[in-house]
């Protein structure tokens, strides 16, 4: 069993605790916070974030894993930041979003390997701090040229430093299959990868058969219904209970995919925030607060619950 990195340094498995797979303390857009700080109020981000993640501890959240690479504006100090004062561990990222950079389109995938495998075993934009996750994405029914090298990339990465992969998927179009054939042509370990996004969809034997190939579900877009044609968030949890009375409970992720709401600072859009808050005031804690308390309801045991919120994602960041 290995190590996970954090930005305060490496974790050991039992170190983890209650963990949220897919979460973001600030995004916006690659370079935004180094070229353009004046469009992010840090300040205000980190006092707000930290507000947050103290709540979201207080509620026995221990862990989040932030899923925001160079091209969402990474903000790799500001985490370090955010963590050392609220006590949250962060555990980072790297990877690559939907912006993905035009000059990885010429790129071959081993070049952008290369350039995820450094995040991960020197660190992060000179700072030391080392990923301690892959995020790749693609959200269309067709695989485009440019993302599928960045999957591949991801895909060599994982296999040379163990690091498992997490990603951003359109559930509606079912589109966790393509980044699964990607992966496996490349001979990843399924049990490494969370397709996300999954619970955006009520197709459960979409999500079964994921995760009977070996993957982990990610239902991390908690409370959902945002998106037309998406389940609200009770429903969501209904779906949920189905998977585990299917037996696939250890192949369960949870988080919400949560923002912090004053990201994106003064030239960001204030209705937008306001809305988000409006919809979510729970942040990092619904889950704890609404969701877990449902399946308690529902019938779902104490253990089974324990397992999905910590030992699953010990399993999937650490190894058994």
């Amino acid at each position: 069993m290995r190590n996970v990195n954090s930005v305060l340094g490496p974790l050991k498995g039992e170190d983890l605790g209650t963990t949220l797979v897919h979460e973001h303390v600030v995004n916006s857009s690659g370079g935004i916070p180094q070229v353009f700080p004046r469009f992010v109020d840090r300040k205000a981000t980190i006092a707000a974030a930290i507000t947050q993640l103290k709540d979201a501890l207080n509620e026995g959240v221990k862990t989040i894993v932030d899923v925001t690479p160079m091209d969402l504006g990474r903000d790799i100090n500001l985490l370090k930041e955010v963590s050392e004062i609220s006590g949250i561990q962060i555990i980072p990222c790297t990877g690559t979003w939907l912006d993905i950079p035009r000059a990885f389109g010429t790129a071959p995938p081993s070049v952008i390997a290369d350039i995820y495998i450094r995040e991960i075993e020197e660190g992060i934009e000179g700072t030391g701090i080392k990923a301690g996750i892959i995020k790749v994405a693609n959200a269309s029914e067709y695989l485009s040229r440019e993302e599928e090298i960045v999957l591949r990339g991801a895909a060599k990465a994982n296999k040379a430093t163990g690091v498992s992969i997490t990603t951003h998927t359109n559930a509606l179009v079912k589109n966790g299959e393509q980044q699964l054939r990607i992966f496996e042509d490349e001979g990843v370990d399924l049990s490494t990868v969370c397709i996300g996004h999954s619970n955006n969809t009520t197709d459960t034997e979409y999500l079964m058969g994921m995760a009977k190939r070996g993957a982990y579900i990610g239902m991390d877009h908690y409370p959902g219904g945002r998106s037309p044609g998406t389940p609200d968030w009770k429903e969501r949890t209904l779906i949920l209970v189905r998977l585990i009375e299917a037996g696939i409970e250890d192949h369960i992720l949870l988080s919400h995919d949560n923002l912090v709401t004053v990201s994106h600072g003064p030239l960001g859009n204030e209705t937008d925030r306001a809305q988000r808050l409006k919809y979510n005031p729970d942040g990092y804690s619904f889950i704890n607060r609404k969701v877990l308390p449902m399946l308690h309801d529902l019938g779902v045991p104490k253990e089974t619950i324990e397992k999905i919120m910590v030992e699953n994602p010990r399993r999937f960041l650490i190894g058994n």
